[in-house]
Formats: structure tokens, C-alpha cells, sequence
């Protein structure tokens, strides 16, 4: 049997780590929330995710600058990242150095979220 599939979901909105959650485990995944990424490296080395979503306005934090850091480490750089965001559209940066694997606007579609979910962890 093959087994589930992880994704941390990071967002400092607790309502849509709720939302992301109830999507994606109704979709068969095994989610695990983060709603402050002061502690997101300790989180991915403890949970090790298939998948990481990550909204890119964090409190105090920059979800870009996280996400490059996990792509700048040999043990998290092949995780996909999902970056999430209601007033950027990351879609111009995603060909540079560290930047994350896909992107998703909020609101999120969640047929468009769970197809590109789907894609990411095939890929």
C-alpha cells in the first residue's frame, strides 16, 4: 500500500489553514499546520513533507526568503513549495534561483488547488 502523502501548510490565517486542511485531507493527504514559521525549518526537519504550502505574508516573516532557504539545503531543496499569496503574482519569479515550485492565488479555486497539489507530488 502506498503510503499517505505529507504537506505542511504554513499561513498565519488560522480560517485557511482549517480550509486547506479540510480540502486536502477530504483529497487523502496527511496535513500538518503552521500558523507562525518562526519554527518552520525544525518543522520540516521533524515532519519531513512531501509538499510544503506557503503563503508568502507571514507576521514577521517573508514566505520568498523562506522558501529560498529551503531550496538553498540539500536535505528540504527537493521538496516542492507551493507559495500562496492574495496580493502577489509570483508567476514572473518562478524560473529564479530558489524560488518556489508553483503558485496559487487567494482566493484559492480548490479543484486548482488540488490538481496542482496533485501535480507537484507526481512530479
Amino acid at each position: 500500500m502506498e503510503r499517505v502523502k505529507k504537506i505542511l501548510a504554513i499561513d498565519d490565517d488560522l480560517a485557511i489553514l482549517d480550509v486547506l486542511q479540510m480540502i486536502l485531507e477530504d483529497s487523502g493527504y496527511e496535513v500538518v499546520t503552521l500558523s507562525h514559521a518562526d519554527v518552520v525549518f525544525e518543522m520540516v526537519e521533524n515532519e519531513h513533507p512531501d509538499l510544503i504550502l506557503l503563503d508568502v505574508m507571514l507576521a514577521g516573516l517573508d514566505g520568498n526568503t523562506i522558501c529560498q532557504n529551503l531550496k538553498k539545503y540539500s536535505r528540504t531543496k527537493n521538496i516542492p513549495i507551493i507559495m500562496i499569496s492574495a496580493s502577489h503574482d509570483l508567476r514572473g519569479i518562478l524560473k529564479l534561483p530558489g524560488a518556489p515550485d508553483d503558485f496559487i492565488a487567494k482566493p484559492f479555486d480548490m479543484d486548482d488547488l488540488v490538481q496542482k497539489v496533485g501535480q507537484q507530488l507526481a512530479a
